[in-house]
């Protein structure tokens, strides 16, 4: 038997944003700002992480060729 999912307040907000406007512009707009929005976040946390030395050109080539689906 499957309940309801519980929508977490960014979902509800998100749903509430879009019942005002359903265009799919509008949505390849949203998806375009939500984007450009995570990539500034992962940009400043990888400056972070090479900053403090955790990350280097040395552990980004280990990364590029382990499989990471492989490590669950």
């Amino acid at each position: 038997m499957r309940t309801a999912a519980t929508l977490n307040p960014t979902q509800a907000h998100l749903l509430k944003i879009f019942s005002f406007n359903s265009s799919e512009a509008y949505a390849r707009e949203v998806q375009e700002v939500l984007t450009e929005h995570f990539q500034k976040r992962l940009d400043a946390e990888a400056d972070r992480l090479w900053e403090e030395g955790v990350l280097n050109q040395e552990r980004l080539d280990e990364i590029r060729h382990t499989d990471l689906h492989a490590q669950k």
